[in-house]
């Protein structure tokens, strides 16, 4: 069949919040704040990405009133997401603007952007002096009080003396993480002094074309979270980041909220090999190697986080994080990776053997981890026989399986993220016959379907297919012709539900005479298509269903695409033609959710996770954090015991076993699987 060499992106591009600057730091502190005007070449950018999107875009969106209060409402979040800085008097004047910024671009006038960035800088200057005022005394620990951390959806305050109060309260809740953490007052003076001063700094050196580089992006995510405007130096960075995705502790990074976030991890790479840093992971603070001093690194450029992240191979990186499921009040945990490239072969497909005690009998189970869909282009141009691929290294290791007599696989894709389309297809086509596999639907609504020809079942026997919530794009389109097709079960937890394809477009070539100054325009990323099951279903938006769920704390979290905002939602076109290889799979599966229901209730690794749950739950309804240092030591303390007496109980299950059982989700997986095979043996 011929490769379609269509790479998924499951991640929106990484975009700092903050722009890259250069030059000394102690210089960069004597900056002072610049007025920001808009540049000549803007309003012919605005007008060209305004048509580009409008023209192109797989959701045909108008450019009208509706969409100016979407980018209105981006741009202020883009700004101040946690409303702490403008006041509502600010928020009033700018709303002039609000259902007029449609009229703005199409006019070319980007006066809009500086005029509220111009307002922006004036508050963050306000603010940075009383900040520094509050760290000439120590907080009092004992004041039973408390401070709301996530401001996104509250009021805009009116005055400056409110405003005064928020601050307060957001210092001293993080000089008390200091405190609980055992610094002394002058020693959580100093941290926060400098990573207010690094935020001061970032903000000092902004340029004309970041400001117009937000700006434009809250335009483009209005369409939907994985179309973005990236400036020349953003769209520079951003073609480095790519060829050196796979260098350093191997995880995609972003600025969130003046926090360095975990956007995605690198299958294969340190940071996975470790299983100590997750997405949606917090990095507060970097150290290098053993013995060196936490640099924290709350407010810094995004750019200047990566490097000091990065380091030569096998030397140690120590990390900071809030972890993503972590209570508000949490301590932070320090972890260290080893820093290393991360390569093809480490990223590939792997197989163990599962042995298993079943309703009496011995079982030999096929585990196959698939951490993202590769295929080594370069490799097969240059006519290497052996090149690498996803569908290749599997079939081979389906053989190896088959031939040590396993009872059944498990094709294990939990955080797997995507990858080549071409490679979803064929790996389908080791386990149908032939046919079609997903439907691609254009922006004109023209649909193509993507099929496999082969012909050859590599494997036909019992089979599941095990997701979680990072689960995306290739892996989505796998798991649902799986699915659909009735081969195998489906597991685990609802899919990410990133069902759209991007394409990246040169601005330079609208501008054919650049000048002797050989100006760039930066690009854009657009949506220009859509995924479709051959059941006619998308998988955008609502992902891949499991036949059987297991309890996570992912489905609480704001994790997926129906938790970004403007994404484009779940619709059905006409269903493919194919034939079902299993359709009777659907009537085992009641059945087989009463078993595995009965056997997780005395499972004590899931009970692990329902108690997880729970107190997430609790967590989530809970708005505010105590300032009382009593209060917060308490809830640390309980989570350590917490910790402690699930290690002893671990320890306790291995020293009676004699030996460390794979995770509960793979064990129970397999234990489904089973029940299946049985079930269907009658």
């Amino acid at each position: 069949m011929k490769k379609i060499l269509l790479l998924i992106f499951a991640a929106a591009v990484l975009i700092s919040v903050y722009p890259v600057p250069g030059g000394d730091k102690n210089e960069a502190e004597q900056l002072a704040y610049k007025i920001q005007q808009a540049e000549p070449q803007h309003g012919r950018v605005s007008q060209i990405v305004m048509k580009i999107l409008s023209n192109s875009h797989y959701q045909k969106k108008p450019i009208d009133d509706s969409l100016s209060a979407q980018m209105f409402e981006e741009y202020l979040s883009t700004l101040d997401y946690n409303r702490i800085y403008f006041l509502l008097s600010d928020i009033k004047e700018f709303e002039q603007y609000k259902y007029q910024l449609d009229d703005y671009l199409k006019a070319g006038n980007a006066s809009p952007a500086f005029d509220i960035f111009n307002r922006f800088q004036t508050r963050f200057a306000e603010r940075q002096e009383f900040i520094f005022s509050l760290l000439q005394k120590e907080f009092d620990y004992s004041i039973d009080e408390y401070y709301q951390p996530d401001r996104s959806e509250a009021e805009w305050v009116e005055t400056g003396i409110q405003q005064d109060s928020i601050w307060r309260k957001m210092i001293k809740n993080e000089a008390l993480k200091l405190h609980l953490a055992g610094k002394d007052w002058d020693g959580i003076a100093e941290t926060l002094e400098k990573r207010y001063k690094n935020l001061e700094r970032n903000i000092k050196q902004t340029e004309n074309e970041d400001v117009f580089q937000w700006y434009m992006n809250a335009f483009a995510v209005s369409f939907d979270p994985h179309t973005n405007y990236m400036s020349p130096k953003i769209s520079d960075d951003f073609k480095i980041k790519m060829s050196l995705s796979l260098e350093g502790i191997g995880a995609s990074l972003r600025t969130e909220n003046e926090y360095t976030k975990v956007v995605e991890i690198v299958p294969g790479g340190p940071a996975d090999k470790s299983g100590l840093l997750h997405a949606n992971d917090l990095i507060t603070a970097v150290a290098q190697g053993e013995e060196g001093e936490l640099v924290d690194v709350i407010g810094w450029r995004i750019d200047d986080v990566v490097q000091i992240i990065r380091g030569p191979k096998d030397t140690k990186v120590r990390l900071q994080i809030i972890k993503a499921d972590a209570a508000l009040d949490a301590p932070q945990e320090i972890i260290t990776i080893v820093r290393d490239k991360v390569k093809l072969e480490d990223r590939a497909a792997k197989s163990d053997t599962l042995e298993l005690q079943h309703r009496g009998k011995s079982y030999k189970l096929g585990i196959i981890e698939i951490p993202t869909f590769y295929f080594d282009y370069e490799a097969m141009r240059k006519g290497d026989p052996d090149y690498k691929s996803t569908t290749r290294d599997v079939e081979r290791l389906l053989r190896e399986l088959q031939s040590a007599g396993v009872d059944g696989i498990v094709i294990d894709l939990r955080n797997n993220s995507g990858g080549f389309l071409n490679e979803a297809i064929e790996l389908t086509g080791l386990f149908i016959k032939s046919g079609p596999v997903v439907q691609v639907r254009a922006a004109n609504g023209q649909v193509k379907i993507e099929s496999d020809y082969s012909g050859n079942v590599v494997y036909d026997g019992p089979m599941a297919v095990l997701m979680n919530r990072f689960s995306a794009s290739a892996s989505e389109i796998f798991a649902a012709a799986i699915q659909d097709y009735g081969r195998g079960i489906i597991l685990g937890s609802q899919s990410f539900g990133k069902g759209t394809v991007q394409n990246i477009i040169e601005l330079d070539r609208f501008f054919p005479n650049k000048g002797a100054d050989n100006q760039k325009y930066g690009q854009i990323k657009m949506t220009i298509a859509k995924f479709y099951r051959v059941n006619g279903g998308s998988t955008q938006h609502l992902g891949v269903t499991p036949d059987i769920s297991f309890p996570s704390q992912y489905e609480l979290m704001d994790i997926g695409e129906n938790a970004e905002p403007n994404a484009l939602k779940w619709d059905e076109i006409n269903a493919a033609q194919y034939m079902p290889v299993n359709p009777e799979l659907k009537q085992y599966i009641p059945r087989l959710k009463k078993l595995h229901l009965s056997r997780i209730k005395d499972d004590f690794e899931f009970q692990y996770i329902m108690e997880d749950i729970e107190e997430f739950k609790q967590q989530k309804e809970i708005k505010m954090v105590s300032l009382e240092e009593n209060k917060r030591r308490l809830e640390r303390e309980k989570a350590e015991e917490r910790k402690k007496n699930r290690k002893e109980q671990r320890d306790k299950d291995e020293a009676e076993n004699g030996k460390k059982e794979a995770d509960a989700l793979i064990l129970e997986s397999g234990r489904i699987l089973l029940d299946m095979k049985l079930i269907a043996m009658g």
